[in-house]
């Protein structure tokens, strides 16, 4: 049974938004959602600004032993949050302070800092750009190809199959949703990296990130990497228009 909170997650299937709902699954919390239409661009919305003034996904509100409301954006801090609150058994942490906590936040920071920006702009170049631009694709697909080398050596030196010590940690629910992406993103196979594939399938067969993937709505990545790229460039159509009005927007704004 799931343990009662006051939660509420603002989110869209991306991977951001699935890291967070991985972990609440994971960590067996209870928790409402609200999925966010960022086609309709509601994250813009000033109600949604009040909770997020970066207007992105996801965002977090809960309610504080004093009975305050809690307001939570960008979703490593998220992680970092559920951890210190509701992980007191360290199901997908260390304690404070110990040598693997350092190790899980030095993991978190590199994928906000690496995998996530530079898979994302390979994502935005491979499939979102109204041309191809080889040079900045080039440059992002090989930057989250050696990321993802970094990751394999890591793997590949752990026996248990996790980043940090012997169980699963927020460091890996930050990354996976990215490297279940990785086709979309433009990096035309998994198999030169055969540690993170392992790494990948394995949680798979964990039943929190099998219901956290399916938030708020059916998960679709991994499908898609068994798709051609021409297939893909097809099923991008839907999103090249959308995001040239979001920039324009911004710009404006």
């Amino acid at each position: 049974m799931a343990t009662q909170s006051n939660i509420t997650l603002y989110t869209e299937g991306t991977p951001n938004g699935l890291k967070i709902s991985i972990a609440l699954e994971e960590l067996g919390l209870s928790y409402n959602v609200r999925e966010i239409a960022l086609t309709k661009h509601e994250q813009k919305e000033p109600w949604f600004l009040e909770i997020n003034p970066n207007g992105r996904i996801p965002a977090l509100t809960d309610i504080d032993e004093n009975g305050q409301e809690i307001k939570i954006f960008e979703s490593g801090a998220i992680l970092q949050y559920l951890a210190v609150v509701y992980d007191k058994d360290h199901l997908i942490s260390y304690p404070a302070g110990s040598r693997e906590g350092w190790e899980v936040t030095s993991w978190l920071m590199w994928q906000v800092s690496g995998i996530g920006p530079m898979q994302g702009q390979a994502n935005h170049f491979a499939r979102f750009a109204p041309e191809k631009h080889f040079y900045a694709l080039n440059r992002y697909v090989h930057e989250t190809r050696r990321l993802y080398r970094v990751m394999d050596t890591a793997l590949s030196k752990n026996p248990s199959g996790y980043l940090v010590g012997d169980r699963v940690t927020i460091a890996d629910i930050a990354i996976w949703p990215w490297v279940a992406a990785y086709k979309f993103s433009g990096v035309p196979t998994i198999d030169e990296f055969p540690a993170v594939k392992s790494w990948l399938y394995r949680l798979l067969e964990r039943p929190g990130f099998e219901r956290g993937r399916h938030v708020p709505k059916p998960h679709v990545h991994l499908a898609l990497n068994e798709l051609s790229e021409e297939e893909l460039d097809e099923r991008a159509k839907y999103g090249v228009q959308w995001i040239q009005d979001a920039m324009a927007r911004d710009a404006a704004s």
